[in-house]
């Protein structure tokens, strides 16, 4: 890295410093309950684990960054968006168009896994299959679940790098509001490893189409191959998936599917009535990325137009 880009990033990182508000450094006794969170549940230590929330997915060639840890008890998930395995055109985000999607069963490769994971829940294979006539569903519902194969659950941490969390689901009787603060993990291929540009600091716009749709705009914003990604609000629960780049009316803004939603239709389908998300070990705190991941070290790794963020054959 050239001696101007690391000084504009050492600028960009003290100007974020500057304008955030809570910057929060783990005290011992929380480390220590952090790993005893850990050896309860049988997760790997967050600083070893090679399976968390933010790593890549690959499903037949189209790159996408998973949001959060799920179990239904035997089973462990890493959530993606369904169209992660769509088989049509980025600007094609109608999720109840018969063969929208590849089938459930579809191998999906998890950065940091042994074992490739198998599509197990998606949304759009769902609710095709139901024949789903409410648009909102059809456009918005962009969620879909990847069992982690037995043999890499040891490698599994739950935890948000970076944030810490999440502490839970955001419930549909708290809805998001305009102007309220919003935090993600990206992790797109296409920033080739530079993890400073990962975390993700915004604000919730507007909230529309039933509820399914959060128009937000992050610093920085989405990019293709940061589909999936998970958002918290500020206090660390989950409630949102990365689902679109939005070109009107609000141009560059990010559209992030309603995770409660998108639960909530989930649980329709008997075989996942079971399902939770898993909290992270380590509390939730806004803090800002390692001044090592500037320098090559640092985290792990209206009418609407909009296109979803899959980063095709990366």
């Amino acid at each position: 890295m050239s001696s101007l880009l690391r000084l504009s990033a050492l600028t960009l990182f003290i100007s974020l410093a500057l304008i955030s508000a809570t910057l929060g450094v783990p005290i011992d006794s929380e480390l220590q309950a952090a790993t005893l969170v850990e050896r309860q549940n049988g997760f790997a230590p967050r600083d070893t684990a090679t399976i968390f929330p933010g790593v890549n997915t690959n499903t037949a060639g189209g790159s996408c960054t998973s949001n959060f840890i799920f179990t239904d008890g035997p089973n462990l998930y890493i959530g993606q968006a369904a169209h992660c395995s769509s088989t049509g055109q980025a600007t094609e985000t109608n999720g109840c168009t018969p063969g929208a999607s590849l089938p459930e069963g579809t191998p999906v490769n998890i950065t940091g896994a042994t074992r490739p994971g198998v599509l197990a829940y998606n949304s759009w294979v769902r609710m095709s299959r139901n024949g789903e006539t409410d648009q909102n569903a059809c456009n918005f519902n962009d969620f879909a679940l990847v069992r982690i194969d037995p043999a890499d659950k040891g490698r599994v941490n739950p935890t948000i790098p970076t944030f810490g969390g999440p502490t839970g689901v955001r419930q549909r009787t708290s809805p998001l509001g305009n102007n309220e603060p919003i935090y993600s993990y990206g992790n797109s291929v296409l920033r080739q490893g530079l993890t400073f540009l990962s975390p993700k600091y915004g604000l919730n716009v507007a909230t529309q189409n039933g509820g399914w749709d959060h128009n937000t705009y992050t610093f920085t914003p989405g990019i293709p191959g940061d589909s999936g990604s998970g958002f918290v609000d500020s206090q660390g629960r989950a409630y949102g998936v990365l689902s679109t780049l939005q070109f009107a009316p609000r141009p560059l803004s990010n559209g992030v599917a309603d995770l409660p939603l998108a639960l909530q239709y989930l649980y329709r389908s008997p075989d996942f009535a079971n399902l939770r998300l898993v909290p992270g070990t380590a509390p939730f705190r806004v803090a800002l990325p390692s001044l090592g991941s500037l320098f090559g070290g640092g985290a792990k790794a209206a009418s609407q137009r909009s296109v979803t963020l899959k980063d095709l054959k990366a």
